[in-house]
């Protein structure tokens, strides 16, 4: 069975970019199964009225919702990257089977995690979105693996724009910023010299 999975942060009693989680949720099941009734997630989450940072995990599939968690949310350390190639990964939508991902995050030899490389240019990590700055602006890729709810809330804000960035250009950058539903933009950053190849 195909299951897909909607991480949702909930803090301050709220769940946070809910109407994009939502809208992501019902793309995928309509792309998935047509015609399938959709999913209110603020129904589903309606409890959970969490005030410090917990990180709601929404499964869900042709049936509906499948699974619901809820669980204090600590963020993991990420003070080294290693860069990683593989031009046939795809993980466009958020399955429960990470299963490519965390066979490439095995590769990061001694890094705390990785940025993958497809087709020459940045994606992501393996478990967030990315942008890099050049000490003026914040650039995120353009053709991310997975196109996450806080990328493109801050697409929408202006606090970063898409670009192409390729991996042989990472000397023009000065730090790289780690981000998902559960981690702020700022909240993770790594100098681009402790990204290796």
């Amino acid at each position: 069975m195909c299951l897909f999975v909607e991480t949702v942060r909930i803090e301050g009693g709220v769940p946070c970019n809910l109407a994009r989680h939502n809208a992501r949720l019902n793309f995928t099941l309509t792309r998935f199964w047509p015609g399938s009734s959709p999913v209110d997630l603020e129904a589903v989450l309606a409890g959970l009225t969490y005030r410090k940072r917990h990180k709601a995990r929404v499964v869900y599939g042709e049936r509906g919702v499948e699974e619901l968690t809820c669980t204090p949310y600590h963020p993991r350390a990420i003070r080294t990257l290693r860069l990683v190639e593989d031009d046939a990964i795809d993980y466009s939508f958020k399955s429960v089977g990470r299963e490519p991902l965390n066979r490439l995050a095995a590769l990061a030899d001694g890094a705390d995690d990785i940025i993958i490389v497809k087709n020459g240019l940045l994606t992501d990590t393996s478990f967030t979105n990315i942008a890099l700055t050049d000490g003026h602006r914040w650039f995120t890729p353009a053709m991310p693996l997975l196109r996450g709810t806080k990328r493109a809330e801050l697409l929408d804000s202006g606090l970063v724009v898409e670009r192409d960035i390729p991996a042989t250009d990472c000397c023009r950058y000065k730090a790289v910023r780690l981000f998902n539903a559960m981690l702020d933009f700022g909240e993770m950053e790594v100098p681009m010299n402790m990204v290796m190849r």
